[in-house]
């Protein structure tokens, strides 16, 4: 698939979901409030809410299947949602897609999709995945029946993710924790994808969790402990934020936020009053000045390490 412009009419911030209704039974007080959390996030102006087959053990579609019967057809087109391994046997072929989008479906409510993911194809290998049979043509006949309008496919390893965008079959991508103010390892695969007319999703722009709370003892990037070399280049930048009074969430948010290679940026919102507090980031003026300061800080030390996919 070669295009001029990007399939998808996306906003700057799609809403993440991944725990929304962790460890909530049915018909528990947990779940209303996981239910609220959701119709608000319906009740917000971005484009799309952002889910998966596996996300909190299937709960999380769950949740927004029950906010979406309360507000009809018109919010169904909103969701977005990706096709996961067999929880069990790990099975990761056209026959798993196929089921995976049918559990995708039933919990959410919904007849089709605007967008499937193939979700962190770990299990299999990249030839498996694209051969016959395997997990893609599972995607190209769900999108060929008209059951989702196009296919994408997540994850974060960069040199995998360079292979699944290079098959030009794919219409969307998303790559988590490669595109951020520490690390932007992902750059090359986003401008392949956009010069093939891909939409392209940033997620994790805070690093999963360092670039929101700031340097502090515990603090991870990528899902693993930061380092001390990486804790103080992140000392030096939040110094460079303070001098402008801008907060560093802010500087994250928006270093994705004003990139041309990015289409919509993805940040996980499952508590009440993050949406807001969401919100807020995005209005944040961030002045030009700090761009030139972030540079001069020189390359962070990621600690991200993907060569075993190399």
């Amino acid at each position: 698939m070669t295009q001029e412009t990007s399939t998808m009419n996306v906003s700057p911030v799609t809403l993440g979901t991944s725990g929304l209704g962790r460890d909530t039974e049915p018909g528990s007080a947990g779940e209303d409030a996981a239910v609220g959390v959701a119709l608000d996030l319906f009740g917000s102006g971005h484009a799309y809410l952002d889910t998966s087959n596996n996300y909190s053990g299937g709960r999380s579609e769950a949740v927004l299947g029950l906010a979406l019967a309360r507000l009809g057809p018109d919010a169904a087109a909103r969701v977005v949602s990706k096709v996961d391994p067999d929880p069990e046997t790990r099975a990761f072929d056209r026959d798993r897609v196929l089921r995976s989008f049918e559990e995708t479906t039933a919990r959410l409510g919904v007849e089709r999709l605007p967008l499937l993911h193939l979700h962190d194809p770990y299990s299999v290998t990249f030839e498996e995945a694209v051969g016959p049979g395997g997990a893609v043509e599972g995607l190209l006949e769900l999108r060929e029946s008209g059951q989702v309008d196009a296919i994408g496919v997540a994850a974060a390893p960069v040199p995998l993710m360079a292979r699944y965008v290079g098959t030009g079959l794919f219409d969307a991508v998303l790559i988590h924790n490669r595109f951020t103010v520490i690390d932007q390892s992902a750059a090359p695969v986003f401008a392949d994808a956009k010069e093939r007319g891909m939409t392209v999703f940033n997620a994790a722009p805070f690093g999963s969790g360092l670039l929101a709370k700031g340097p502090h003892e515990g603090a991870v990037y990528n899902y693993r402990p930061a380092g001390a070399d990486l804790l103080a280049w992140t000392r030096r930048l939040t110094e460079v934020c303070d001098a402008h009074g801008v907060a560093l969430p802010a500087v994250a948010l928006h270093y994705s936020l004003r990139s041309p290679l990015v289409d919509s940026t993805v940040v996980g919102v499952v508590s009440p009053g993050r949406r807001a507090q969401l919100d807020e980031l995005v209005a944040t003026r961030v002045p030009d000045e700090l761009w030139g300061q972030l540079e001069a800080l020189g390359p962070a030390p990621s600690p991200v390490d993907d060569s075993a996919y190399a």
